[in-house]
Order: C-alpha cells, then sequence, then structure tokens
C-alpha cells in the first residue's frame, strides 16, 4: 500500500495556515491517509463553523484507513511491545503508528512519541 499517514499534529498546523511541503507532496499524489482517530481529534478541536468546514474540505482530499478487527487486536499488541520497551504509547497514538504500519506508509507527524516508537518498531517518522 504505502503512503503517507498524517498525524493531526501535522494536519492542524496545516488548517492553521502553516505551508507543510511533505503534506502537500502526498496531497498532490493522492497517497495521503487520516487514521479515524485524527479524524474525530480534529473535530474535536474545531472551535467555529469556518474551522469544521475546513477540517470537512481537507478530509475530501484524504482517505480514511480501514480498521477491522484485526488492526484494534495489533493495536493492543503494538501497546504491549512497547510497554517491554518501557514506552507507554496512548491507544491514540498506537493507532495511528499502527495504521502506518498496516499500510508500510511513513508517519508524518511532530509529535515526539513517535520518533521514541520508531526506535523499537518498524515505524518510519518523517517530521512535518
Amino acid at each position: 500500500m504505502a503512503g503517507t499517514v498524517f498525524d493531526s499534529s501535522v494536519l492542524i498546523d496545516a488548517l492553521l495556515g502553516e505551508t507543510i511541503v511533505e503534506l502537500e507532496r502526498a496531497l498532490k499524489g493522492g497517497n495521503g491517509v487520516v487514521p479515524p482517530l485524527v479524524v474525530a481529534e480534529l473535530v474535536t478541536g474545531a472551535r467555529t463553523v469556518a474551522e469544521r468546514a475546513a477540517i470537512g474540505d481537507l478530509l475530501q482530499e484524504l482517505s480514511i484507513h480501514d480498521t477491522p478487527l484485526d488492526h484494534w487486536i495489533a493495536v493492543g499488541e503494538l501497546r504491549q511491545r512497547l510497554k517491554r520497551s518501557g514506552i507507554t504509547a496512548t491507544i491514540p497514538d498506537a493507532h495511528i503508528a499502527q495504521c502506518a504500519l498496516d499500510r508500510d506508509a511513513v508517519l508524518l507527524t511532530r509529535d515526539a512519541i513517535f520518533r521514541r516508537m520508531a526506535r523499537h518498531i518498524p515505524l518510519r517518522v518523517v517530521a512535518g
């Protein structure tokens, strides 16, 4: 599958008007993917009707990662594996990382937890 999975940390900054080259490149290539929990994070943070509309417009350009039961089992196993390595990952962070792993995709993020995770799992992280 490959492509680029987007974390909310990058999408929020883009929605605030920041130009993020890696994000724009993935959007132009049509290979941007959003984890379902990132959608919830974005919508939760929308303070105005205009912000919600901007989120809706952005999401129209992206695919949503499919998360069947085996994905969620893998999320739990990933959290166990990371915990054995001394990293406590939240369910949302493990879900986002697992979406990238499921697709063999790069994770575009600004959140340092993912760089720590990548030292212990085959997660490819690009700082946006």
